[in-house]
């Protein structure tokens, strides 16, 4: 077992009490020291924590996310299962973060996501600082790459997380920079729902020298829906499968106050839900993570009950 794991908790996982597999926790199953599955006769869920902030610190962002993964499994438990009755949920526990090295968190992470993919999971990863996206995509392009197709990514997010290294490091700003860097042209990304306030003119600049396509805030509300999913249909259409990363400060604070960087002017729940329900619709949906969910700042658990909601909504669909 490597330092960068913990085993699940199964007392994370709770809710009501019924005969038959009614919920989440009923449909969840602990297994230690990342044995992964390698039955592929059933369809299943492998979801895996970041329990990690060290990004956030380097980002100069708010700690807490650190607490993210429990509270995202807290609140997933008690959901109604709608998924095909044979489906399992294996929860493989929480990469963490020793003595600042976070690389070697991002490490493990990969090659973890690649042997999910490899083994037929549906791969839902839970933050954790947003560097999660680096390690996460490696870990699709590696599994992808025999395969010679190509992986386009799409984030819901305030930011485009494509500032520079910080002192020749990482941070939570960074991966999809990073990406861009070690991938070149096949670096395919699509971030929906930037905000001009955090986002300084640099960004943007970096955005079209990286090839990165985007949707700003005032463009991506209800009432535009069909640019918007023209949109999406078209950067669906130009590549093979698709990673979803979903930023839990991209929602608006008052749906979402407990994140890293706050914003009183994101998307609403309903809206993001129509685009999930839009790019899983295509089959090219292979793994999601949320992330930036600080239960420091929650509120009455609603932060992290809408991220759950993200996880078990977009499962829902890709299986469906």
């Amino acid at each position: 077992m490597s330092e960068f794991h913990q085993n699940p908790e199964t007392s994370n996982w709770f809710g009501r009490k019924s005969d038959s597999i009614e919920y989440w926790h009923q449909a969840s199953i602990s297994v230690n020291d990342l044995q992964i599955d390698s039955n592929t006769e059933n369809p299943k869920v492998g979801i895996l924590g970041y329990a990690g902030e060290e990004g956030v610190n380097r980002n100069q962002g708010r700690l807490g996310t650190i607490a993210g993964p429990k509270s995202i499994r807290n609140m997933m438990g008690s959901l109604a299962f709608h998924l095909p009755e044979k489906t399992r949920i294996f929860d493989y526990g929480d990469v963490i973060t020793v003595n600042s090295d976070m690389e070697s968190s991002h490490n493990l992470i990969t090659d973890t996501v690649k042997s999910l993919l490899e083994t037929n999971h549906f791969p839902i990863l839970l933050g954790g600082g947003h560097d999660l996206a680096l390690a996460h995509a490696k870990g699709i392009y590696d599994f992808l790459k025999p395969k010679n197709e190509r992986l386009g990514i799409i984030n819901l997010d305030a930011h485009f997380d494509l500032r520079p290294l910080v002192n020749g490091k990482g941070h939570s700003g960074s991966p999809f920079y990073q990406l861009a860097e070690e991938f070149g042209d096949d670096f395919q990304y699509l971030c929906l729902g930037i905000q001009r306030s955090t986002n300084p003119k640099s960004l943007f600049d970096t955005a079209e020298s990286t090839g990165t396509k985007w949707m700003v805030m005032e463009d991506f509300r209800l009432n535009n829906w069909e640019v918007i999913q023209e949109k999406i249909l078209w950067f669906l259409d130009s590549v093979d499968k698709i990673y979803l990363t979903v930023d839990m400060d991209g929602f608006a604070s008052a749906f979402a106050p407990g994140v890293s960087a706050p914003s009183p002017m994101g998307f609403e729940p309903e809206f993001a839900f129509k685009v999930f329900e839009l790019i899983a619709s295509t089959k090219k949906l292979i793994s999601m993570d949320v992330v930036e969910l600080n239960p420091n700042y929650d509120i009455d658990n609603c932060t992290s009950r809408l991220a759950a909601r993200c996880a078990e909504y977009v499962a829902r669909k890709v299986f469906s």
